[in-house]
């Protein structure tokens, strides 16, 4: 009996404290509709089609378009560790990416942010497998910056309706 109790005290709790699911509402809510009327502009380089692709794979455009996602991709690689013989041992690879969140309404900007990550490579004898790994990294790297283009759009989808459409 008292832990019915206590679960329904903390059900209780959690349900005033504000939190929503993101996705609330399903196909229909406003996260789901919004993210489905966004078309991802052309991103150059073979970092921009594969961070391109990504978005096109979470956004599940299927809409008419309401809003266009434009991305600029800053892709680096540096060496970080030397040896004796002023090799590169590690390298670093960083994956940024400014974008903005456009209303083809009106053609304002909603949403201008920044997402990013890295990754670290170990450059090995063979040039072929620091080539392969430098790759792979940025295939990693894409999926990661997709993923937090698409979160952040998805808080501006849930929170624009209650602010009123910019």
């Amino acid at each position: 009996m008292k832990r019915i109790a206590l679960l329904a005290a903390i059900g209780l709790t959690l349900s005033g404290c504000g939190l929503r699911p993101l996705y609330g509402g399903g196909p229909d809510g406003a996260v789901r509709s919004t993210l489905a009327a966004i078309e991802v502009a052309p991103i150059t380089g073979q970092s921009g089609w594969l961070v391109s692709n990504a978005l096109k794979d979470r956004l599940d455009h299927g809409a008419s378009a309401r809003y266009r996602l434009e991305v600029q991709l800053d892709d680096q690689i540096t060496g970080l560790g030397v040896k004796r013989d002023d090799s590169v041992s590690r390298e670093r690879r960083i994956l940024r990416a400014r974008y903005q969140l456009i209303d083809l309404s009106n053609g304002n900007v909603v949403l201008d942010a920044t997402a990013g990550s890295d990754a670290g490579i170990d450059v090995v004898g063979s040039e072929y497998a620091t080539i392969a790994a430098e790759k792979t990294a940025l295939e990693r790297l894409s999926g990661i910056v997709a993923d937090q283009i698409v979160a952040r759009v998805a808080r501006y989808a849930q929170t624009a309706p209650a602010a009123g459409s910019q």
